[in-house]
């Protein structure tokens, strides 16, 4: 029998405790690729999956923007473009979208410039009674471009009255602009005195108003009862774009997905676009534009010399002396130096 304490006894169980030891060490590499194995697969799938899902948040997005086949003029006749890589965006808002029957007069007629070095962006509204000349069918408020011809003829119309190339045209209709603003929550606008809306029978106190769906509508739309008429509802608007403006931008909703994707997919359904316009022209617009800030959005409306009188109707006389020189500084993508020489932005700190 052999002693515990001897020698030989302890040259075996030394032995077996090293082969515990060595084989330890080839356990923990095995264990450990599993683990990184397993990770790895779960973070693919992980990616796979957001993959998945902003694909088909940017398929269902795409597929939510109604498109205009045929919305430009015949290319014979057009302006040029606008020098460099500026870009002239006609934006309308209408209670029908294009080609619904019924009558399509748009309410609100502006031109987005955004300049070659995308530091800046101006909104330039147009009366919608500016008293102008429509092809084929004589003089009349420019409004009724688009009722007569839609998308063609008004954009036809404004390239023919201003000699600007107009790149991309988009139309916001109405309902889908109340959807829009409940997605971001509405907005708050400085209204400076107390003014009564009599087609809606609202009154607006002094102060900050809060705007959301039907009531911001209203706001926008409101012509009746205010000093400038059709002038301050220009303002308004522009002003309200300028709060939207700045709410998108806000970190509530940017960092917020479900608000995020509310006011997509409500800003999707509620335009319609040229059919050269797709998500990507959008997406890579706003990345061009990712850094502007609602402070470098100038408002301006085009020169005009005030409401007349023409057989029997209120129209809008334009300005076409003063207009040649704006519509130039459009074309030449100078519209900062024009502002700084000779004036004529919006003040929309107070509205009416």
């Amino acid at each position: 029998m052999t002693d515990e304490t001897s020698p030989v006894a302890e040259s075996t169980v030394d032995a077996d405790e090293e082969k515990i030891v060595r084989a330890e060490p080839k356990k923990r590499p095995r264990l450990l690729r599993r683990l990184l194995i397993v990770t790895a697969l779960g973070v693919a799938m992980l990616a796979a999956a957001g993959f998945a899902l902003v694909m088909e948040r940017q398929f269902t997005l795409n597929g939510n923007i109604e498109r205009i086949p045929g919305a430009f003029p015949e290319e014979a006749g057009r302006p040029a473009k606008t020098v460099g890589e500026a870009q002239n965006w006609l934006l309308i808002g209408s209670d029908k979208r294009p080609g619904e029957a019924g009558n399509q007069r748009a309410d609100t007629i502006m031109i987005v410039h955004v300049p070659a070095d995308r530091a800046r962006l101006t909104l330039i509204g147009i009366p919608r009674d500016s008293y102008v000349r429509i092809p084929g069918h004589g003089n009349n408020k420019i409004n009724a471009a688009y009722s007569f011809g839609g998308p063609r003829l008004l954009i036809r119309t404004v390239e023919n009255l201003t000699k600007v190339r107009i790149d991309h045209f988009a139309a916001l209709d109405f309902q889908g602009f109340v959807t829009m603003t409940k997605a971001i929550g509405g907005v708050d606008v400085y209204v400076a005195r107390k003014v009564y809306d009599p087609a809606n029978k609202v009154t607006w106190p002094q102060g900050t108003v809060h705007l959301e769906g039907e009531k911001a509508l209203m706001f926008v739309r409101q012509r009746y009862n205010l000093p400038g008429g059709d002038f301050d509802r220009i303002r308004r608007q522009q002003a309200f774009i300028g709060a939207m403006g700045r709410k998108i931008v806000s970190r509530d909703l940017l960092t917020d997905p479900l608000k995020l994707n509310g006011f997509l997919e409500a800003l999707t359904r509620a335009v319609s676009v040229d059919d050269g316009v797709t998500l990507s022209t959008l997406r890579d617009l706003a990345l061009e534009l990712r850094d502007l800030r609602p402070d470098k959005v100038d408002s301006a409306t085009v020169p005009n010399l005030g409401s007349v009188t023409v057989r029997g109707a209120s129209v809008v006389r334009l300005d076409k002396r003063a207009g040649e020189k704006f519509f130039a500084a459009i074309r030449d993508d100078k519209l900062t130096e024009y502002f700084d020489t000779s004036g004529g932005l919006n003040d929309l700190t107070i509205l009416p």
